[in-house]
């Protein structure tokens, strides 16, 4: 690899770095942006938008938009507890169980 493909890839990665960085700073993200954000393509976002299954907002009938504390919100959803907390959750049920 030359010197110059080297600085253009080094560049490359500081521009997508500063792209992630200015997505974390937006409170209302566009439809694209919201794709990138979570990581999903195009056609899973609609599917998630005409099912209702995700927050968001459509103001003039056609464009999307989303708050991203609402995606983050949403991402969230579903927590899996860890075996650590189940057996925790056992003990103590089982504690309370033997003083009744």
């Amino acid at each position: 690899m030359s010197h110059e493909e080297m600085i253009l890839n080094k560049l490359s990665e500081i521009a997508t770095k500063l792209d992630e960085q200015n997505l974390l700073q937006k409170t209302v993200l566009n439809f694209n942006e919201a794709c990138s954000y979570l990581d999903v393509s195009p056609s899973h976002l609609y599917k998630l938008t005409s099912t209702r299954q995700i927050p968001h907002f459509c103001p003039q009938g056609k464009k999307l938009y989303f708050k991203r504390i609402e995606l983050d919100e949403w991402l969230q959803r579903n927590r899996q507890d860890t075996t650590e907390e189940i057996e925790k959750q056992v003990s103590e049920n089982l504690t309370r169980g033997r003083r009744r």
